[in-house]
């Protein structure tokens, strides 16, 4: 009341009411109460990586793996609080956006040329199978069961996905084929896997595409397995910078990295 030059009570013979400057005084004096509990629940579960904001890129083709849906379903599940904002984009600019700290983590799926302040970390490798256009001699409904040997594409024309978009694993096609005895013909890219198989469906040529991507059951495309000693193999990586401060980041890294042990 000294402090306030104002009377909050009026004092009476058995006890004091609040007077209704007192009033206005106790309704202010209990909000802020209120938002430093608040304040100081939000700061701890902060630092513990209950809340706060993760951005996660990935390329095209990754969450068609069980692996990163599995992953994101489980840290929403021990994070409801932490925002996680999710982003398409290419290997190359994933990187980018995790150098310019626009992202905290990317699954990518080529290796990583400037490694420069990342952190990577292998995940799993898939096979890779031969997309093929319905009505492709290869393409019969129970040819799966027997593998086709990656030489008989030799004269095939190729649908692949531009290099800088995904290096690693148009390189990683180059040199199967190579190793099959042949050099493909590329006839057509996409800047997006998933365009090849729009364009692979449309019977401009074959391509080659991780074995997760048979869940995206596309009208005109067959996927057949390819002979294992001419088998490409796409990995799955995670990259995120090296030193991160956030607790939620943090703890979405974490949780990855055991998720790729069991």
């Amino acid at each position: 009341e000294t402090e306030l030059a104002v009377q909050l009570f009026r004092r009476k013979p058995r006890g004091v009411e609040l007077t209704d400057a007192g009033s206005a005084f106790l309704e202010h004096a209990r909000l802020i109460l209120s938002q430093v509990d608040r304040a100081t629940a939000t700061t701890r579960r902060t630092a513990r990586g209950e809340q706060g904001r993760v951005a996660v890129g990935f390329t095209s083709s990754a969450p068609f793996h069980p692996f990163v849906p599995r992953v994101i379903r489980s840290y929403r599940e021990i994070s409801p609080l932490v925002s996680l904002v999710l982003e398409e984009s290419g290997s190359g600019e994933l990187v980018q956006a995790l150098h310019s700290e626009e992202i905290d983590a990317a699954f990518i799926r080529s290796p990583i040329a400037d490694v420069v302040g990342l952190e990577v970390t292998p995940l799993l490798e898939e096979e890779m199978v031969a997309a093929l256009p319905t009505g492709h001699q290869f393409a019969t409904s129970n040819s799966d069961t027997k593998r086709l040997p990656l030489a008989a594409l030799a004269k095939e024309t190729f649908v692949l996905y531009k290099r800088p978009g995904g290096p690693g694993l148009y390189d990683t096609i180059i040199t199967a084929c190579r190793g099959a005895g042949f050099s493909p013909l590329v006839g057509q890219e996409a800047p997006r896997i998933l365009s090849t198989l729009n364009l692979v469906a449309a019977g401009l040529g074959v391509s080659i595409v991780p074995a997760s991507l048979r869940r995206l059951e596309m009208d005109g495309v067959v996927y057949r397995s390819l002979a294992k000693n001419q088998q490409p193999l796409a990995p799955l990586i995670l990259a995120c910078r090296r030193g991160e401060n956030s607790a939620a980041v943090k703890r979405f890294i974490d949780l990855v990295k055991q998720t790729a042990q069991h």
